[in-house]
């Protein structure tokens, strides 16, 4: 999320951040954001009691109302119903910490240390109804050491999340030189 608000400020960016939106009121990306200048608000899941269809509902008409017109998980770390990722689909982007469709979930890192490979990283996608395995936008690799911890390889991932998101978002914004649009970023921090 601060990458794509430092990336949003810059003049010569085709994007401005709408809104920033959580599903926890305590997130520190919230403050984040408001020192930044944003809009932020926190839609909480927990009083919909499991109903992840109303929370969603409450989601969707709160990026309509803002005006956003994309939006940019970062961070955010519930599964989407289909109702949101259809009613965002090819308009809702998500940044997962592997290099898809590798290890797709959580402890990427771990697994990745685990399998054995020689090269990890990061993937910006567009969000379906599955989990981490919509179209690839872009792809960001580092080298796997002989010596890293999950910890040391999850530090040189997120250093290419900072630079692979804004990047292939300028990619997915710039091609039809369409007018700027908002962005919603919703997060989990």
């Amino acid at each position: 999320m601060r990458a794509l608000i430092d990336a949003c400020a810059a003049p010569d960016f085709p994007a401005r951040i709408a809104l920033v939106l959580s599903n926890r009121p305590d997130a520190p990306g919230l403050e984040v954001a408001r020192a930044a200048g944003l809009r932020a608000e926190a839609i909480d899941h927990r009083p919909f009691r499991g109903d992840r269809a109303a929370h969603e509902h409450a989601i969707d008409a709160t990026l309509r109302a803002a005006g956003v017109e994309l939006v940019c998980l970062a961070g955010y770390m519930r599964l989407l119903t289909p109702f949101l990722t259809g009613a965002w689909a090819g308009r809702m982007l998500n940044i997962h910490p592997s290099l898809l469709p590798a290890f797709p979930g959580l402890h990427t890192h771990e697994r990745a240390l685990q399998a054995g490979v020689k090269l990890h990283g990061c993937t910006v996608h567009l969000v379906t109804e599955i989990m981490d395995d919509g179209p690839i936008l872009g792809q960001a690799a580092v080298p796997v050491h002989a010596d890293d911890t999950p910890d040391r390889l999850a530090a040189r991932v997120l250093e290419q999340e900072h630079r692979l998101y804004p990047a292939a978002l300028r990619k997915v914004l710039t091609p039809d030189a369409v007018p700027q649009p908002d962005i919603g970023s919703l997060l989990f921090l």
